[in-house]
């Protein structure tokens, strides 16, 4: 069995953001039938197409049993096997929604997404930000560009320039998407010439 910390930090550190840690969806986990009561199945991170990390899981009527190994900054593996607890509201148009109750002593908040540290645990647990609450204005400049980018079929990344309209988008849509992602791009840079101290003399 594979083991979590190989190969990646896992910090208890107020910096950590949620995109640094390996996560339980337990909606996916629901919408893939997985959550079944007697279902076993092996969970799988991948980096490039090699698996990096994996856990064994086993499904109850209540909670989801987790087993795997785990160490961090080079420490001895150590084997983990707890149970995290499952709870079910009804959903507006029938049928259930599915809910991890945080394992971690003292929690037991109801939560989509655990994140894997020594246990998965909530992102309050682990005290994790995400991405948009540490982005700079520049950082989000930059990441609005680079949707637009996307939706226009640009090579990513606002330094590699403009590219042509796309096939069966309107004038109008491309010709305003453009000056959008000009407007991000401008001030992405002036952002970042700022936070470096760069002045430029016109």
């Amino acid at each position: 069995m594979g083991g979590l910390g190989s190969g990646r930090r896992y910090r208890y550190d107020a910096a950590d953001c949620t995109d640094d840690y390996r996560r339980l969806d337990v909606r996916r986990w629901q919408r893939d039938g997985f959550l079944t009561p007697g279902r076993a199945f092996g969970w799988q991170w991948t980096r490039q197409g090699e698996i990096v990390a994996s856990i064994q899981v086993r499904a109850e009527t209540d909670r989801v049993i987790l087993n795997y190994r785990h160490r961090s900054g080079g420490k001895e593996w150590k084997d983990e096997k707890y149970s995290v607890r499952l709870d079910w509201t009804a959903c507006t148009y029938g049928g259930r929604r599915a809910w991890f109750l945080c394992p971690a002593v003292g929690c037991g908040l109801r939560v989509a997404i655990l994140y894997g540290g020594g246990i998965f645990a909530c992102r309050h647990c682990h005290r994790l930000a995400y991405p948009s609450q540490r982005e700079t204005d520049d950082d989000r400049a930059t990441r609005q560009a680079d949707k637009i980018r996307e939706r226009l079929g640009w090579e990513p990344g606002i330094l590699n320039g403009e590219g042509g309209k796309p096939k069966g988008m309107r004038w109008r849509t491309f010709r305003r998407l453009s000056v959008q992602h000009n407007i991000f791009v401008n001030e992405s840079l002036a952002g970042a010439m700022r936070r470096f101290g760069i002045k430029i003399d016109i």
